[in-house]
């Protein structure tokens, strides 16, 4: 039996493999076929944090697989009331075929995990969130731009840049990361990719200056410079990131066939622009959607491992 908690626990062969699994279902969806790889199983869905493409997503696979999925928010089990994790783990993976927990604390899920039963899925932990870089990588397939990846992510050193370290580290491209000072990646995540990368043959490089990471990339990817939880951050946080906005002098700098990802919800006129949005409008919502299709992929995946 096999978890889904970050891109580390998985080698670069079984990352693609999850990927093609999802493509092949997204496109037997677009022709009308619907195969019940996972007719009768039920998802487990814990919500700590809040989310609207996680639930309609990993609700919808289900539904398309065949199974079910059980939306349970901290308000409507035990959890949330003080029910030890370990508890919670064993009685809902004695119920459920697979579970997937959207949370802050990353020792939350690992726990979670080491008493579950069945698989355990990241839907996001605020170390990272690895389900979303399927969706990302799989668009890139879609679009003809995975091959010799330069990425540059550019603002808050959190866990969507967490899981691009892991995921270039994996897979073996160069990655290029600008963050204001004091809002870097964390030491040690950065180190154990650095590790990785080694083996791969990945650059992941740090910086505080955005123009250097964007430089002639490929790809330029950012995110929201206020996560949940840190709303009372918001109006300092828009001072600090000046200057970390990608908008078109930004892109200007990239390659000239560079292509723009956003893991969404998106702030115009903070992390992008409206008009670099909306020019890249249709890949970014692509990506929303295979936010669907890879984690069909990875749950059809993560049964035939039991």
């Amino acid at each position: 039996m096999r978890h889904f908690l970050t891109l580390r626990d998985f080698t670069k062969e079984e990352i693609l493999e999850i990927i093609d699994i999802g493509l092949k279902i997204k496109n037997n969806l677009k022709k009308g076929v619907y195969n019940k790889e996972l007719n009768m199983k039920t998802l487990g869905m814990i919500f700590e944090k809040s989310s609207t493409r996680t639930r309609v997503s990993f609700e919808t696979g289900m539904f398309q697989l065949g199974g079910h999925a059980l939306f349970l928010s901290n308000r409507d089990i035990h959890l949330g009331r003080g029910e030890p994790v370990k508890d919670t783990a064993r009685v809902i993976s004695g119920m459920c075929d697979m579970v997937m927990i959207r949370t802050f604390e990353h020792s939350m899920i690992e726990e979670f995990a080491s008493y579950s039963k069945v698989p355990v899925i990241n839907g996001l932990t605020d170390s990272f969130h690895p389900v979303q870089l399927l969706a990302d990588y799989m668009t890139l397939v879609e679009y003809n731009a995975h091959e010799n990846i330069v990425a540059a992510y550019v603002g808050d050193g959190n866990n969507m840049t967490h899981s691009w370290m892991m995921l270039a580290a994996k897979l073996g491209f160069e990655l290029r990361i600008a963050t204001p000072k004091g809002y870097e990646v964390d030491a040690d995540i950065l180190a154990e990719t650095q590790e990785i990368a080694k083996t791969s043959g990945a650059k992941i490089i740090t910086t505080n200056d955005p123009k250097v990471a964007v430089e002639g990339a490929t790809v330029v990817t950012t995110d929201t410079w206020t996560s949940m939880g840190q709303e009372d951050e918001k109006e300092e946080r828009v001072k600090i990131f000046k200057g970390f906005m990608v908008d078109e002098a930004m892109m200007n700098l990239a390659h000239k066939d560079a292509q723009f990802l956003h893991c969404l919800p998106a702030y115009r006129g903070l992390e992008v622009s409206e008009d670099v949005f909306e020019k890249y409008a249709d890949i970014v919502f692509n990506e929303a959607e295979n936010r669907l299709h890879a984690q069909k992929g990875l749950m059809v995946w993560l049964d035939k491992q039991r």
